[in-house]
């Protein structure tokens, strides 16, 4: 066998080999996101949210994170929530404006 097919027999292997890699990474690559895009959304709500809580969506965009930050509004009564918008590239958040539950319940016009 020479040495480009034995080199192309090692590149095929290595090929059939790298989707199971790439599936047993993906759920922990998913996870530590997840628990990224928790983690900086409740720390951004926090000026504006006591004790915010935050509900991820699972994967997200193609290049963002997502979720929704509810809870009490410092100095106020009820519940607000803000969406949470994560860069996947930059690692940074940005908050919406404060949604109540009455604009949560209301349908748009």
């Amino acid at each position: 066998m020479s040495f480009h097919n034995r080199a192309a027999l090692i590149a095929v292997f290595a090929a059939t080999l790298m989707p199971a890699v790439a599936f047993a990474s993906s759920d922990n690559a998913w996870d530590a996101m997840r628990a990224d895009v928790s983690a900086k959304c409740i720390k951004a709500a926090a000026g504006s949210i006591e004790k915010p809580k935050a509900v991820v969506d699972p994967f997200g965009s193609e290049s963002f994170g997502l979720a929704l930050v509810s809870g009490k509004p410092k100095g106020a009564k009820g519940k607000i929530t803000q969406i949470c918008v994560y860069n996947k590239q930059t690692k940074t958040v940005e908050l919406g404006g404060e949604l109540t539950e009455k604009m949560l319940k209301t349908p748009a016009k």
